[in-house]
């Protein structure tokens, strides 16, 4: 009984799912990686947006 049901309309909705398949489509393209990663070369790279799209 104490359950919150909450509206969400239909844009909310549609904008959720496309940033859901955005952020599917970026991961295939760019897989999330350890915020360090080390190059064959020896020198290390950091993700400064922590793979964030906003």
């Amino acid at each position: 009984m104490g359950q919150v049901i909450q509206f969400v309309s239909k844009s909310d909705r549609e904008r959720i799912r496309l940033i859901q398949e955005a952020r599917a489509i970026y991961d295939s393209i760019f897989p999330p990686a350890d915020p360090v990663s080390e190059q064959p070369d020896g020198t290390n790279i950091r993700r400064g947006d922590g793979g964030n799209l906003a």
